[in-house]
């Protein structure tokens, strides 16, 4: 199953090896993009296809992996972990790419200028995007698939933790290209757990990369940021708060609390500060604080929490900027929508941020005013994902302010270039 040839040598060996990696990848890029979508179409579902058949050899590698792993938090081991449910998952959304239009060609603007030129913006692929990310081997699929949709070549590193796993996937990525009449080099994965693979792709590849996509930890995404010599869409942590303001519908609060922090804590929309509005400090407050508690996740809290239940540990400063990916959240009464506001623009990581209202003038204050990739009136921030914005799936949640802001999915791997149409006209 595994046709991937590892790269067992040193440094000089991995340098030359990431190098051609590079160099197929942008002759692939070629080909693609100049691919009918069609058969773009095709190899998705072939590899939907070979991931279904080859299930019990990737929970194979994947149990290899949880095996070899050492001193896993449990929200990492969560990330890594695949199951059958999870791999028919990646079986769908590679299916569902498929069936998403195709988002390159598309005329984007037109002008009909006075002197005759007819000038068309148009979508095209950025190219070669390169992807290192930790402990999911899922991305793999994702991330090979939207780039191959859009008529980008990748380039994918995936976490020491999760080689075999991430082996295994690509593999059946390889199977559908081939079908299709692909080149295989159209998904490139990284071959060797060595670290300077990584330092390879941040310069670039001999210019062959012309876009990194970081996901995983802090110290991940710092590096590449502070690295790299290709434009990075940074996904950064994602330190999540969820308000329940004075307006609040009780039920609907705890449902949406509940769903936000619980349903699965090692998630980026996993919610890690709770703020309430101080009028809910002895009522609602104390039924939130339990609902958590109840369900074995740890609240710390500030003073005003710390009433609400004998449970609840006093928080410090670091609780208010910290990414749990774990059963704790961090909670503190404000009093008023201006102070939540505040808080979440001084410890936030402008990922993702909701408040649950029944003021629909203090929902708007709030999706206004808060600067994040992602604001949610009324419903779980665990909706933040390409795949339930309908994008098929994604790359990562970017939460800088370049174009890919939010979930990056097909659009946002595309760039544009300009068409202009004359009948000899020159320019005086």
């Amino acid at each position: 199953m595994e046709r991937l040839q590892v790269i067992e040598g040193g440094a000089e060996d991995v340098a030359a090896a990431m190098r051609e990696i590079g160099r197929a990848a942008r002759r692939a890029q070629r080909i693609l993009s100049a691919a009918a979508a069609g058969t773009v179409n095709r190899a998705l579902v072939a590899a939907a296809d070979a991931v279904r058949r080859d299930a019990s050899a990737i929970l194979d590698a994947n149990a290899r992996d949880i095996a070899e792993a050492r001193d896993l938090t449990s929200a990492t081991r969560d990330r890594l972990t695949l199951d059958p449910d999870r791999i028919k998952a990646v079986a769908r959304s590679l299916e569902e790419i498929a069936e998403l239009p195709c988002p390159v060609g598309r005329v984007l603007a037109r002008f009909d200028r006075p002197n005759g030129l007819v000038i068309e913006r148009v979508s095209t692929p950025l190219g070669v995007v390169g992807v290192i990310y930790e402990s999911r081997p899922n991305v793999t699929a994702d991330a090979g698939a939207l780039c191959l949709k859009s008529g980008n070549a990748s380039v994918l590193r995936g976490g020491s933790e999760s080689f075999h796993s991430t082996r295994a996937l690509h593999a059946c990525l390889v199977r559908g290209l081939e079908a299709a009449g692909l080149p295989a080099a159209a998904i490139s994965l990284v071959p060797t757990r060595h670290r300077d693979a990584v330092g390879e792709m941040l310069k670039g590849l001999d210019g062959n990369l012309d876009v990194l996509v970081p996901r995983g930890g802090k110290a991940l995404v710092a590096r590449v940021q502070a690295e790299a010599r290709v434009p990075v869409f940074a996904h950064l942590e994602g330190l999540v708060h969820l308000y329940v303001d004075a307006a609040a519908d009780p039920d609907m609060a705890e449902q949406v609390l509940v769903n936000s922090k619980l349903r699965r804590t090692g998630v980026c929309g996993a919610v890690e500060t709770l703020l309430v509005h101080a009028s809910h400090a002895e009522t609602l407050l104390p039924r939130l604080v339990k609902a958590l508690l109840d369900r074995g996740c740890a609240v710390r809290g500030d003073a005003a929490t710390l009433k609400a239940d004998p449970r609840v540990t006093p928080a410090e400063e670091a609780d208010w900027r910290t990414e749990y990916l774990d059963g704790i959240i961090s909670a503190r009464v404000v009093p008023d929508l201006d102070a939540a506001v505040d808080h979440i623009e001084t410890y936030g990581s402008h990922h993702t941020d909701g408040i649950v209202t029944a003021d629909l003038a203090a929902a708007a204050t709030f999706m206004a005013e808060v600067d994040s990739a992602i604001v949610v009136h009324n419903a779980s921030t665990q909706f933040a994902d390409g795949g339930e914005f309908g994008f098929g799936g994604e790359i990562g949640i970017a939460t800088g302010r370049m174009h890919a802001r939010g979930p990056v999915g097909l659009e946002q791997l595309c760039s544009f270039k300009y068409r202009v149409r004359g009948e000899g006209q020159t320019r005086p």
